[in-house]
């Protein structure tokens, strides 16, 4: 896949395919939406297209509102639409002037001047364009205009739920990952580096990597006890993640710490990636440490057998 981040980059294509979104977690229907973008490729001797853009339009829009948070940060987004098999993806960075044109000089100026695009596929609830004024309707008179072909795909739905961002982004604050995996196809991750703690863990058998997640706009699972995959330098762990206030030493900030089982080397200042497979319990205040420990003895045989289930 060719990553592009500015159009005088993007050499005008013969034949593209093109698709175009946020596609924030590239979830289940995202995916069919790309599958289709690749077959299609194929079918019409072209090549694959995904426009994008960062930051989500809604951050440049609403600055103001730190209530929103994505599933994926950029780096997670372009790596899980790199699996989908696409040829090219081009990340714009979305902006006033973006926001501005109309859907008319969008379709003209960067679909078909730019891409070369000459058939496009849009979901059932795509909108473009200033204001979001554009709609399918629109392209189908631009089509004809500007001699490109159209396709719309129909709502995906699994369990007869209509698969969204939006209720993807619900499940994982209600700390809900199975429902959350089940429309992402996928575990729904988060990434950081190792930062150094208070090392308190290690005095009860239990040490932890105190995780920092970079971006901000990055959404958190509920606080409570999860069962997880740990990836660090491309090895696959299990273990369990604990996200909250840490009541027990009568913790005030809000932190995301992981005990990798069996594992004991020094990784402060290192990336790992985090897989949320399911919640196993509230957070919780105990008498004493040695409580705590013994919870955390349960917790350890719990997580084993969901992730053992699991293969």
């Amino acid at each position: 896949m060719k990553l592009y981040t500015q159009l005088y980059d993007f050499k005008k294509l013969p034949r593209a395919v093109v698709t175009q979104g946020t596609f924030d977690g590239v979830h289940a229907g995202h995916k069919k939406i790309l599958s289709k973008l690749c077959d299609r490729a194929k079918q019409l001797n072209g090549e694959s297209v995904v426009l994008s853009f960062f930051p989500h339009p809604r951050m440049v829009l609403f600055p103001h509102d730190e209530s929103i948070k994505l599933i994926n940060s950029l780096d997670e987004n372009i790596e899980l639409l790199s699996r989908a098999g696409i040829e090219h993806l081009i990340v714009l960075e979305f902006n006033q002037k973006i926001a501005n044109y109309t859907a008319l000089h969008f379709v003209r100026d960067i679909l078909i001047n730019t891409i070369g695009a000459k058939h496009l596929i849009v979901g059932y609830d795509h909108r473009f364009g200033h204001n979001r004024e554009g709609s399918f309707t629109n392209l189908t008179d631009y089509a004809s205009l500007y001699d490109f072909t159209l396709e719309q795909i129909n709502e995906v739905d699994i369990n007869d739920i209509t698969v969204s961002s939006t209720k993807i982004r619900k499940a994982i604050l209600q700390g809900d990952m199975e429902t959350a995996s089940s429309y992402l196809q996928h575990h729904f991750s988060i990434q950081g580096m190792v930062t150094e703690g208070n090392k308190l863990g290690r005095t009860i058998g239990f040490p932890t990597a105190n995780i920092k997640i970079i971006e901000a706009y990055k959404i958190i699972p509920a606080d409570g006890v999860y069962a997880v995959y740990v990836t660090v330098d491309d090895t696959r762990f299990i273990g369990m993640l604990n996200i909250g206030n840490r009541p027990t030493i009568n913790g005030i900030t809000r932190v995301i710490e992981v005990n990798i089982d069996n594992f004991d080397a020094n990784i402060y200042h290192k990336k790992i990636r985090v897989e949320l497979v399911k919640r196993i319990r509230d957070e919780q205040k105990f008498s004493t440490l040695e409580d705590l420990k013994k919870q955390l003895l349960i917790d350890r045989q719990t997580v084993k057998e969901i992730l053992n289930s699991k293969g």
